[in-house]
């Protein structure tokens, strides 16, 4: 599965926002969720570790409660180029178990840039539908923030 989004900001500035713990805190929280970074080490073989808590308490998270928790390690960084992220949720369910590997790729375009991410070895638990929803929702928060950025607010 690869999901593309044109950016209007540089390069630069988008890689800045998926290395800052911060920001990725930001970002890839979906709607209806607030983050919490734990651990976040953006180098190669560098840890992270983050929690997504459901704002309603009825949201059924995949780690304990309302809240998903994952964490993994930077397989490889390329500045201003890509991202590759090697992930585990933590949860009980064997059909959540397993690493996933995430790869953010950014290159030039005209008015700025095109934000690539694709997935390999998504567990079974999770939809590539909703995956590509969330992952789609994620990408237009990060244009915002970028676009924001590039502009100066």
């Amino acid at each position: 599965m690869r999901i593309t989004r044109e950016v209007r900001a540089p390069r630069a500035v988008v890689y800045r926002l998926l290395v800052d713990g911060d920001a990725v805190c930001r970002w890839r929280v979906p709607e209806g969720m607030t983050g919490r970074v734990h651990e976040f080490d953006a180098r190669p073989g560098g840890r992270f570790r983050l929690s997504l808590t459901y704002d309603s308490p009825a949201g059924q998270g995949k780690t304990s409660g309302a809240t998903d928790t994952y964490g993994g390690h930077f397989a490889e960084l390329v500045d201003g180029e890509r991202v590759v992220e090697v992930i585990a949720f933590e949860s009980a369910d064997v059909a959540l178990s397993g690493e996933l590997r995430m790869t953010t790729e950014v290159s030039d375009a005209p008015g700025g840039c095109v934000v690539a991410v694709s997935f390999e070895g998504l567990p079974g638990a999770i939809s590539a539908e909703d995956n590509a929803t969330g992952t789609r929702m994620a990408l237009d928060k990060l244009a915002a923030l970028a676009e924001g950025d590039a502009a100066g607010r």
